[in-house]
């Protein structure tokens, strides 16, 4: 399995130590699930935004007729 060093200040690698003995886990086990929350929660961000730009888009002119204010010059969606 490909690894990655990763470089911590005094403190940090401390409190690493630390909350890694408080939860019965390893250093690396712990580190480790950090990262995968975070990606999973990229992930889940991302597809969040990407159902929300098609909502948006097959709802353009509704949002248009709803909001005109808020369209740009020129569009001329707006039934």
């Amino acid at each position: 399995m490909p690894a990655l060093n990763v470089e911590f200040s005094d403190r940090e690698l401390e409190d690493l130590r630390q909350i890694a003995k408080e939860r019965g886990t390893s250093m690396k086990a712990l580190v480790r699930e950090a990262a995968a929350a975070d990606i999973a929660r990229h992930r889940a961000l991302q597809e969040g935004a990407e159902a929300f730009r098609r909502f948006f888009a097959s709802h353009a002119d509704e949002f248009a007729a709803a909001f005109p204010d808020d369209e740009p010059p020129g569009e001329g969606r707006v039934a």
